[in-house]
């Protein structure tokens, strides 16, 4: 039941992940925007069934206690994270496994079960978009000051990286997430998730204040089978 926390060199970085479980069916937590294994899925970590499934969360490199290096946005910063993700999970020795991925982490899940068929088992994803419209850019640029940010959701961040870069971070992001609203149809992955062909699982917050819904039906749709 203890979860193990390590870093391994994939890329040319060093990625840092926890683990825990010994089950057969590896599954791989993917964080959300400026999330870590450990602030994004700290009650999967503990909770989840340790004899079906051995969990592994990563941070993505630049993030959680993958820096250095600092966190950039170019343009294939979803592709990177994919590569790296899966990258990872094989360094550890695992020759399939399920994605799990909230968020940023959602999309870089899509992108990785795309391009990896034969290493992905499941896929479940939510909070995720395959585009970035006009719309979306004015929400992200409502939360592009994180002095305007909630407390609950504020403070364990600046915990974890410092008020300055969790700050320079956020605006970076919101500049590299609103760079796809220029690509046709405010492309990001789309023309990946007709690729998918393991069974996946979508869900989506009726609530979700950066994520509208349309984002959950568009990716349900283009994947073949998809609930």
């Amino acid at each position: 039941t203890s979860v193990t926390s390590a870093k391994i060199q994939v890329n040319g970085v060093h990625l840092h992940y926890q683990q825990t479980g010994e089950g057969s069916h590896a599954v791989l937590l993917l964080p959300g925007m400026l999330g870590s294994g450990q602030t994004d899925f700290g009650p999967q970590l503990k909770s989840m069934n340790k004899q079906l499934f051995t969990v592994v969360a990563w941070d993505p490199r630049g993030y959680g206690k993958s820096i250095p290096p600092s966190r950039d946005f170019p343009p294939d910063f979803f592709e990177r994270d994919a590569k790296d993700a899966v990258d990872l999970m094989q360094a550890l020795k695992f020759k399939k496994f399920s994605l799990l991925g909230w968020s940023d982490g959602g999309i870089t899940a899509l992108i990785a079960a795309a391009k990896y068929p034969n290493l992905i088992r499941k896929l479940v994803v939510w909070g995720a978009n395959a585009s970035v419209t006009q719309e979306d850019v004015r929400i992200y640029n409502g939360i592009r000051d994180v002095s305007k940010w909630s407390e609950k959701v504020r403070k364990p961040l600046e915990e974890l990286y410092g008020h300055k870069y969790f700050a320079e971070t956020c605006e970076a992001w919101v500049d590299g997430i609103s760079r796809f609203a220029d690509n046709s149809d405010g492309n990001i992955c789309q023309q990946l998730l007709p690729d998918i062909k393991c069974p996946t699982f979508i869900i989506h917050g009726e609530k979700d204040p950066l994520v509208p819904q349309a984002h959950a039906e568009y990716i349900h749709k283009h994947i073949k089978g998809s609930r």
